[in-house]
Protein backbone atom coordinates (compact mmCIF):
# COMPACT_ATOMS: atom_id res chain seq x y z
CA UNK A 1 0.00 0.00 0.00
CA UNK A 2 1.31 3.52 -0.87
CA UNK A 3 1.35 6.72 0.63
CA UNK A 4 -1.93 7.60 -0.75
CA UNK A 5 -3.52 4.73 0.64
CA UNK A 6 -1.94 5.13 3.91
CA UNK A 7 -3.13 8.46 4.13
CA UNK A 8 -6.86 7.54 3.13
CA UNK A 9 -6.85 4.72 5.82
CA UNK A 10 -5.67 6.78 8.41
CA UNK A 11 -7.97 9.62 7.71
CA UNK A 12 -10.87 6.65 7.62
CA UNK A 13 -9.75 4.92 11.04
CA UNK A 14 -9.94 8.77 12.99
CA UNK A 15 -13.11 9.79 11.06
CA UNK A 16 -14.68 6.64 12.93
CA UNK A 17 -12.83 6.48 15.67
CA UNK A 18 -13.60 10.31 16.65
CA UNK A 19 -17.21 9.20 15.96
CA UNK A 20 -17.42 6.60 17.95
CA UNK A 21 -15.69 8.57 20.70
CA UNK A 22 -17.87 11.58 20.46
CA UNK A 23 -21.19 9.84 21.03
CA UNK A 24 -19.62 7.63 24.02
CA UNK A 25 -18.23 10.74 25.39
CA UNK A 26 -21.44 12.89 25.63
CA UNK A 27 -23.54 9.87 27.00
CA UNK A 28 -20.87 8.99 29.98
CA UNK A 29 -20.59 12.94 30.50
CA UNK A 30 -23.87 12.55 30.90
CA UNK A 31 -24.53 9.63 33.03
CA UNK A 32 -21.90 10.92 35.40
CA UNK A 33 -23.36 13.98 35.50
CA UNK A 34 -26.25 12.79 36.91
CA UNK A 35 -25.63 13.60 40.50
CA UNK A 36 -25.29 17.33 39.90
CA UNK A 37 -28.67 17.43 37.90
CA UNK A 38 -30.24 16.05 41.23
CA UNK A 39 -28.46 18.64 43.08
CA UNK A 40 -29.45 21.63 40.33
CA UNK A 41 -33.52 20.71 40.55
CA UNK A 42 -33.19 20.78 44.27
CA UNK A 43 -31.28 24.12 44.27
CA UNK A 44 -33.76 25.05 42.13
CA UNK A 45 -36.77 23.98 44.29
CA UNK A 46 -35.32 25.84 46.95
CA UNK A 47 -35.81 29.38 44.91
CA UNK A 48 -32.15 30.27 43.96
CA UNK A 49 -31.59 31.79 40.61
CA UNK A 50 -31.07 29.86 37.80
CA UNK A 51 -27.98 31.60 36.74
CA UNK A 52 -26.55 30.41 39.79
CA UNK A 53 -27.74 26.68 39.44
CA UNK A 54 -26.21 27.28 35.55
CA UNK A 55 -22.81 28.18 36.78
CA UNK A 56 -22.65 25.22 39.64
CA UNK A 57 -23.99 22.66 36.95
CA UNK A 58 -21.08 23.54 34.24
CA UNK A 59 -18.73 23.44 37.13
CA UNK A 60 -19.02 20.20 37.48
CA UNK A 61 -18.47 18.72 33.87
CA UNK A 62 -14.37 19.26 34.00
CA UNK A 63 -14.82 16.86 37.24
CA UNK A 64 -16.69 14.39 35.10
CA UNK A 65 -14.93 14.44 32.09
CA UNK A 66 -11.94 13.50 34.01
CA UNK A 67 -13.19 9.77 33.85
CA UNK A 68 -15.53 9.98 31.45
CA UNK A 69 -12.39 10.54 28.49
CA UNK A 70 -10.31 7.62 29.46
CA UNK A 71 -13.63 5.48 29.47
CA UNK A 72 -14.63 6.36 26.42
CA UNK A 73 -11.34 6.20 24.58
CA UNK A 74 -11.43 2.45 25.87
CA UNK A 75 -14.80 1.41 24.46
CA UNK A 76 -14.39 3.29 21.59
CA UNK A 77 -11.61 1.64 20.55
CA UNK A 78 -12.82 -2.02 21.41
CA UNK A 79 -15.73 -1.10 19.07
CA UNK A 80 -13.91 0.22 16.46
CA UNK A 81 -11.06 -2.94 16.01
CA UNK A 82 -13.73 -5.17 17.00
CA UNK A 83 -15.73 -3.93 14.05
CA UNK A 84 -13.00 -4.05 12.13
CA UNK A 85 -11.95 -7.80 12.79
CA UNK A 86 -15.39 -8.91 12.40
CA UNK A 87 -15.48 -7.16 8.61
CA UNK A 88 -12.08 -9.26 8.09
CA UNK A 89 -10.38 -5.53 7.50
CA UNK A 90 -7.69 -6.48 9.47
CA UNK A 91 -6.97 -9.09 7.34
CA UNK A 92 -6.98 -7.88 4.36
CA UNK A 93 -4.83 -4.71 5.29
CA UNK A 94 -2.42 -7.54 6.76
CA UNK A 95 -2.06 -9.15 3.59
CA UNK A 96 -1.22 -5.56 1.95
CA UNK A 97 1.50 -5.67 3.71
CA UNK A 98 0.91 -3.40 6.61
CA UNK A 99 2.04 -4.07 9.89
CA UNK A 100 -0.25 -3.72 13.17
CA UNK A 101 1.44 -0.67 14.68
CA UNK A 102 1.03 0.82 10.81
CA UNK A 103 -2.76 0.50 11.14
CA UNK A 104 -2.77 1.56 14.89
CA UNK A 105 -0.92 4.68 14.81
CA UNK A 106 -3.10 7.03 14.35
CA UNK A 107 -5.14 5.80 16.99
CA UNK A 108 -2.04 5.54 19.50
CA UNK A 109 -1.23 9.07 18.53
CA UNK A 110 -4.98 10.25 19.61
CA UNK A 111 -5.06 8.42 22.77
CA UNK A 112 -1.71 10.54 23.77
CA UNK A 113 -3.20 13.83 22.54
CA UNK A 114 -6.42 12.69 25.21
CA UNK A 115 -3.76 11.95 27.59
CA UNK A 116 -2.23 15.57 27.49
CA UNK A 117 -5.75 17.05 27.33
CA UNK A 118 -6.71 14.87 30.37
CA UNK A 119 -3.57 16.01 32.57
CA UNK A 120 -4.46 19.55 31.70
CA UNK A 121 -8.04 19.08 33.15
CA UNK A 122 -6.93 16.68 35.96
CA UNK A 123 -4.00 18.88 37.42
CA UNK A 124 -5.24 22.16 36.61
CA UNK A 125 -8.60 22.66 35.37
CA UNK A 126 -10.91 20.55 37.75
CA UNK A 127 -9.64 21.67 41.00
CA UNK A 128 -9.98 25.32 39.93
CA UNK A 129 -14.09 24.75 39.00
CA UNK A 130 -14.81 22.71 41.80
CA UNK A 131 -13.20 24.98 44.59
CA UNK A 132 -14.98 27.59 42.19
CA UNK A 133 -18.49 25.44 43.00
CA UNK A 134 -17.48 25.19 46.67
CA UNK A 135 -17.14 29.18 47.30
CA UNK A 136 -20.45 29.00 44.88
CA UNK A 137 -22.08 26.66 47.45
CA UNK A 138 -21.38 28.83 50.19
CA UNK A 139 -22.48 31.73 48.85
CA UNK A 140 -26.04 30.33 48.56
CA UNK A 141 -26.22 29.39 51.75
CA UNK A 142 -27.18 25.69 50.86
CA UNK A 143 -24.53 23.73 52.00
CA UNK A 144 -24.85 21.70 55.47
CA UNK A 145 -22.22 22.42 57.90
CA UNK A 146 -21.65 18.37 58.94
CA UNK A 147 -21.51 17.68 54.67
CA UNK A 148 -17.99 20.02 55.43
CA UNK A 149 -16.65 17.09 57.55
CA UNK A 150 -15.39 13.90 55.27
CA UNK A 151 -13.63 10.62 55.87
CA UNK A 152 -9.78 10.34 55.96
CA UNK A 153 -9.15 13.89 55.61
CA UNK A 154 -7.87 16.67 58.14
CA UNK A 155 -10.09 19.78 57.28
CA UNK A 156 -9.68 23.21 58.29
CA UNK A 157 -12.77 24.63 57.70
CA UNK A 158 -14.31 24.78 61.20
CA UNK A 159 -12.87 28.21 63.02
CA UNK A 160 -10.83 27.29 66.15
CA UNK A 161 -10.66 23.58 65.44
CA UNK A 162 -8.89 21.24 63.04
CA UNK A 163 -10.55 18.23 62.42
CA UNK A 164 -10.20 14.19 60.80
CA UNK A 165 -13.06 11.39 60.42
CA UNK A 166 -11.83 8.24 60.28
CA UNK A 167 -15.48 6.78 59.47
CA UNK A 168 -19.22 8.57 59.35
CA UNK A 169 -22.10 7.21 58.24
CA UNK A 170 -25.13 10.08 57.86
CA UNK A 171 -24.54 11.87 61.16
CA UNK A 172 -22.77 9.40 63.12
CA UNK A 173 -18.46 9.31 63.17
CA UNK A 174 -16.02 6.64 64.11
CA UNK A 175 -12.33 7.64 64.94
CA UNK A 176 -12.52 11.06 65.00
CA UNK A 177 -9.14 13.47 66.02
CA UNK A 178 -9.62 17.21 66.84
CA UNK A 179 -6.83 19.43 67.19
CA UNK A 180 -7.79 22.56 69.62
CA UNK A 181 -6.39 25.45 68.18
CA UNK A 182 -5.59 29.30 69.54
CA UNK A 183 -3.29 31.75 69.05
CA UNK A 184 -0.42 29.97 71.01
CA UNK A 185 -0.75 26.50 68.96
CA UNK A 186 -2.64 23.66 69.93
CA UNK A 187 -4.43 23.81 73.57
CA UNK A 188 -5.36 20.25 73.39
CA UNK A 189 -5.61 17.27 70.79
CA UNK A 190 -9.15 15.10 71.02
CA UNK A 191 -9.11 11.00 70.11
CA UNK A 192 -12.63 9.90 69.75
CA UNK A 193 -13.75 6.36 69.41
CA UNK A 194 -17.11 7.45 68.06
CA UNK A 195 -19.15 10.62 67.76
CA UNK A 196 -22.60 11.99 67.07
CA UNK A 197 -23.03 15.39 65.00
CA UNK A 198 -26.52 17.44 64.95
CA UNK A 199 -27.00 20.95 64.24
CA UNK A 200 -28.79 23.20 66.50
CA UNK A 201 -30.38 26.18 64.49
CA UNK A 202 -31.89 28.00 66.99
CA UNK A 203 -28.98 28.76 68.58
CA UNK A 204 -26.43 28.48 64.98
CA UNK A 205 -24.58 25.77 66.63
CA UNK A 206 -22.55 22.48 64.77
CA UNK A 207 -22.93 19.69 67.83
CA UNK A 208 -20.47 17.09 68.20
CA UNK A 209 -20.73 14.61 70.80
CA UNK A 210 -17.56 12.27 71.44
CA UNK A 211 -17.68 9.34 73.40
CA UNK A 212 -14.72 6.91 74.45
CA UNK A 213 -12.40 10.49 74.65
CA UNK A 214 -8.57 10.59 75.60
CA UNK A 215 -7.58 14.14 75.69
CA UNK A 216 -3.99 14.99 75.55
CA UNK A 217 -2.76 18.65 77.13
CA UNK A 218 0.86 20.10 75.80
CA UNK A 219 3.19 21.09 78.63
CA UNK A 220 2.91 25.35 77.72
CA UNK A 221 6.77 25.53 78.12
CA UNK A 222 7.21 22.36 75.87
CA UNK A 223 4.45 21.95 73.84
CA UNK A 224 6.39 19.59 71.56
CA UNK A 225 7.07 17.08 74.45
CA UNK A 226 4.72 14.24 74.46
CA UNK A 227 5.99 12.82 77.60
CA UNK A 228 5.47 16.42 79.27
CA UNK A 229 1.83 16.62 77.98
CA UNK A 230 -1.44 15.32 80.51
CA UNK A 231 -3.17 12.77 79.68
CA UNK A 232 -7.52 12.72 80.43
CA UNK A 233 -9.72 9.88 79.61
CA UNK A 234 -13.54 11.11 79.59
CA UNK A 235 -16.83 8.70 78.10
CA UNK A 236 -18.27 11.92 76.74
CA UNK A 237 -16.83 15.17 75.09
CA UNK A 238 -19.12 18.01 73.89
CA UNK A 239 -17.80 20.09 70.71
CA UNK A 240 -19.79 23.41 69.73
CA UNK A 241 -18.55 25.42 66.98
CA UNK A 242 -21.10 28.68 66.28
CA UNK A 243 -22.23 28.36 62.35
CA UNK A 244 -22.65 32.04 61.82
CA UNK A 245 -18.85 32.23 62.24
CA UNK A 246 -17.99 29.76 59.84
CA UNK A 247 -20.78 30.27 57.20
CA UNK A 248 -19.60 33.81 57.57
CA UNK A 249 -15.76 33.42 57.10
CA UNK A 250 -15.03 35.13 53.16
CA UNK A 251 -12.18 32.42 52.27
CA UNK A 252 -12.84 28.48 51.52
CA UNK A 253 -10.16 26.48 52.38
CA UNK A 254 -8.77 23.76 49.65
CA UNK A 255 -9.39 20.47 50.19
CA UNK A 256 -6.94 18.22 48.37
CA UNK A 257 -9.17 17.90 44.99
CA UNK A 258 -9.37 21.55 45.29
CA UNK A 259 -5.94 22.03 44.87
CA UNK A 260 -3.95 22.31 41.76
CA UNK A 261 -0.90 19.63 40.64
CA UNK A 262 1.31 22.81 41.98
CA UNK A 263 -0.38 22.93 45.22
CA UNK A 264 0.15 19.67 46.41
CA UNK A 265 3.10 19.12 45.00
CA UNK A 266 3.97 22.53 47.97
CA UNK A 267 1.68 20.79 50.50
CA UNK A 268 3.83 17.64 49.94
CA UNK A 269 7.18 19.11 50.28
CA UNK A 270 5.87 21.29 53.33
CA UNK A 271 3.47 19.38 55.03
CA UNK A 272 6.33 19.02 57.85
CA UNK A 273 6.62 22.07 58.46
CA UNK A 274 2.52 22.99 58.23
CA UNK A 275 1.19 20.69 59.93
CA UNK A 276 4.32 20.93 62.84
CA UNK A 277 1.68 21.29 65.65
CA UNK A 278 0.22 17.10 64.67
CA UNK A 279 1.51 13.81 65.80
CA UNK A 280 4.15 12.19 63.44
CA UNK A 281 1.90 9.89 62.39
CA UNK A 282 -0.51 11.88 61.41
CA UNK A 283 1.25 13.98 59.85
CA UNK A 284 2.37 10.78 57.61
CA UNK A 285 -1.30 9.96 56.80
CA UNK A 286 -1.68 13.46 55.60
CA UNK A 287 1.51 13.85 53.59
CA UNK A 288 0.40 10.12 52.20
CA UNK A 289 -3.00 11.57 51.33
CA UNK A 290 -1.68 14.70 49.08
CA UNK A 291 0.28 12.10 47.07
CA UNK A 292 -2.44 9.72 46.12
CA UNK A 293 -4.76 12.29 45.35
CA UNK A 294 -1.55 13.50 42.91
CA UNK A 295 -0.61 10.13 42.07
CA UNK A 296 -4.34 9.52 41.18
CA UNK A 297 -4.78 12.95 38.78
CA UNK A 298 -2.01 11.56 36.38
CA UNK A 299 -2.20 8.04 36.59
CA UNK A 300 -6.04 9.22 35.54
CA UNK A 301 -4.42 11.18 32.34
CA UNK A 302 -2.45 7.96 31.49
CA UNK A 303 -5.43 6.08 31.45
CA UNK A 304 -6.10 7.19 27.91
CA UNK A 305 -2.99 6.00 26.09
CA UNK A 306 -3.25 2.62 28.50
CA UNK A 307 -6.71 2.43 27.52
CA UNK A 308 -6.01 2.14 23.96
CA UNK A 309 -3.24 0.49 24.13
CA UNK A 310 -4.68 -2.80 25.27
CA UNK A 311 -8.02 -1.51 23.68
CA UNK A 312 -6.77 -2.27 20.29
CA UNK A 313 -5.62 -6.08 20.63
CA UNK A 314 -8.56 -6.97 22.73
CA UNK A 315 -10.65 -5.68 20.14
CA UNK A 316 -9.47 -7.46 17.51
CA UNK A 317 -9.51 -10.50 19.44
CA UNK A 318 -13.37 -10.36 20.27
CA UNK A 319 -14.87 -10.68 16.28
CA UNK A 320 -17.86 -9.26 17.07
CA UNK A 321 -20.11 -6.74 15.30
CA UNK A 322 -22.40 -5.99 18.33
CA UNK A 323 -21.47 -3.35 21.01
CA UNK A 324 -22.31 -5.63 23.96
CA UNK A 325 -19.24 -7.48 23.70
CA UNK A 326 -16.82 -4.22 24.07
CA UNK A 327 -19.21 -3.29 26.91
CA UNK A 328 -18.67 -5.90 28.64
CA UNK A 329 -14.91 -5.82 28.27
CA UNK A 330 -14.91 -2.09 28.61
CA UNK A 331 -16.79 -2.71 32.53
CA UNK A 332 -13.93 -5.55 33.47
CA UNK A 333 -11.03 -3.09 32.77
CA UNK A 334 -12.48 -0.30 34.06
CA UNK A 335 -13.09 -1.89 37.36
CA UNK A 336 -10.03 -3.65 37.35
CA UNK A 337 -8.07 0.00 37.00
CA UNK A 338 -10.69 1.71 39.46
CA UNK A 339 -10.38 -1.14 42.16
CA UNK A 340 -7.12 0.22 42.39
CA UNK A 341 -7.89 3.74 43.06
CA UNK A 342 -10.13 2.83 45.59
CA UNK A 343 -7.71 0.23 47.54
CA UNK A 344 -5.43 3.28 47.39
CA UNK A 345 -7.56 5.48 49.17
CA UNK A 346 -9.05 2.87 51.99
CA UNK A 347 -5.13 2.47 52.29
CA UNK A 348 -4.18 6.04 53.10
CA UNK A 349 -4.12 5.57 57.04
CA UNK A 350 -1.49 2.69 56.74
CA UNK A 351 1.42 4.85 55.21
CA UNK A 352 3.63 2.10 55.88
CA UNK A 353 1.78 0.49 52.95
CA UNK A 354 3.07 3.46 50.63
CA UNK A 355 -0.63 3.44 48.58
CA UNK A 356 0.71 6.20 46.38
CA UNK A 357 2.55 3.24 44.32
CA UNK A 358 -0.60 0.91 43.87
CA UNK A 359 -2.29 3.39 41.64
CA UNK A 360 0.50 2.62 39.03
CA UNK A 361 0.21 -1.26 39.12
CA UNK A 362 -2.86 -1.15 36.49
CA UNK A 363 -0.90 1.56 34.53
CA UNK A 364 2.32 -0.11 33.90
CA UNK A 365 0.21 -3.88 33.73
CA UNK A 366 -1.99 -2.46 31.15
CA UNK A 367 0.60 -0.95 28.81
CA UNK A 368 3.38 -4.21 28.86
CA UNK A 369 0.19 -6.29 28.16
CA UNK A 370 -1.04 -4.01 25.36
CA UNK A 371 2.58 -4.03 23.91
CA UNK A 372 2.69 -7.59 24.63
CA UNK A 373 -0.58 -8.43 22.99
CA UNK A 374 -0.08 -5.95 20.09
CA UNK A 375 3.39 -7.61 19.24
CA UNK A 376 1.44 -11.45 18.99
CA UNK A 377 -1.24 -9.88 17.02
CA UNK A 378 1.43 -8.26 14.23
Amino acid sequence: MGRTGLRKLNKYLVKDYLTIFSMALLLMTFAMCIGAIYKVIDYMARGLSIDLVFKFFIYNIPYSLAFAIPISALFSTLLLFGRLSSDSEISALKSSGLSMWQMVSPIILISIFMTVVCLYINCVVYPATTYANRKLIKGMGVEEPINLLEEGRFIRDFPGYMLYVGKKQKNKVKDLIAYELGDGGVQSSIRAASGVMSTDKERNLLKIDLYDVRIEVPDPKHPNDSTKARYINAKSYPIRINIDELMGEKNVSKKRKNMSIFELIYRIRNVDVEYAFMHERDRRIEKVQLLVEANTRICLALACFTFVLIAIPLGIRSHRKESSIGMVISLIIVFAFYFFIILADALCDYPQWHPQYFLWIPIVGGQLGGILLLRRAN
